[in-house]
């Protein structure tokens, strides 16, 4: 069993900054891909940043130069440093990650349960 665990959620004004965290743990060899999606009630889950173990970084369009995704292997971590929100990054943010066994075995993608965050105009 794995489970992902966000924090760091919360209320801001527009142009503010939040720093959303994600823990994994359980029963696991290996982390391929950390990163985070988002959704709001009504719409698709969007995907919002990523970090392959090789350290390759891909990012939504729109959250470009705001948002930096980062992984502490150390710790199965990833970390979503936003700034300069903006009122159309309110959105549920789940964490997620793609497990395997470092060679080329299955992969198996795992989601949180999500961290709200919510801007203010």
């Amino acid at each position: 069993q794995v489970q992902l665990v966000e924090s760091g959620g919360g209320l801001v004004q527009a142009g503010g900054s939040l720093r959303l965290s994600c823990v994994a743990s359980g029963d696991f060899k290996f982390i391929n891909v950390m990163g985070w999606y988002r959704q709001v009630p009504g719409k698709e889950r969007e995907f919002v940043a990523s970090e392959h173990y090789t350290g390759n970084k891909e990012y939504l369009a729109s959250v470009k130069g705001r948002f930096t995704n980062s992984r502490d292997n150390a710790v199965n971590s990833v970390f979503l440093q936003t700034n300069n929100l903006e009122p159309g990054d309110t959105a549920a943010y789940h964490c997620a990650a793609r497990f395997g066994d470092g060679g080329k075995g299955p992969l198996q993608d795992y989601y949180g349960r999500g961290t709200q965050v919510t801007v203010s105009s």
